[in-house]
């Protein structure tokens, strides 16, 4: 499948850290802040996180939601979740299908040894489920006022 802007975002089902089923369908009529990161509790992805937290009120008043995309285990999540304070629900892609279906997994380099991990990505959803923006190969700084301005 091919994931462009303008296209109609890949439906899904995941287990969020609330322990219920999340279904990316059952948000039509919000926007949906979709975001991929590689690995909880490590700088970057902490770093993120925090952003997407202090951010949290903006993203409430423009009737946007945020999810965060992760292989993961809800425990993993769980822990994170309560180290940083996160209000919003983590989603355990552990079979990976969502980040196929979203293309975010990619081939990287971690001292000298190639392994397959998540491209941190974001997709910003319109209200009526199609992709309005994508970023990828994110840098943390300053994403969060980007996502704002093209939400």
């Amino acid at each position: 499948m091919d994931i462009k802007e303008g296209s109609k975002a890949p439906d899904f089902i995941l287990i969020g850290s609330d322990r219920k089923q999340h279904k990316l369908s059952d948000y039509i009529g919000k926007k949906v802040i979709l975001y991929f990161y590689p690995k909880d509790n490590t700088p970057g992805c902490s770093k993120e996180a925090t952003c997407f937290v202090d951010g949290i009120e903006n993203f409430n008043n423009l009737n946007a939601i945020i999810l965060g995309v992760s292989r993961d285990t809800l425990d993993s999540h769980d822990k994170f979740i309560k180290k940083l304070n996160i209000p919003y629900i983590l989603l355990s892609d552990d079979n990976e299908h969502v980040c196929n279906l979203y293309d975010v997994l990619k081939e990287k380099t971690l001292f000298g040894k190639k392994k397959i991990g998540i491209e941190r990505s974001t997709f910003i959803i319109d209200e009526t489920g199609n992709i309005k923006k994508i970023y990828r190969k994110v840098k943390v700084d300053g994403h969060i006022e980007d996502i704002l301005k093209n939400i």
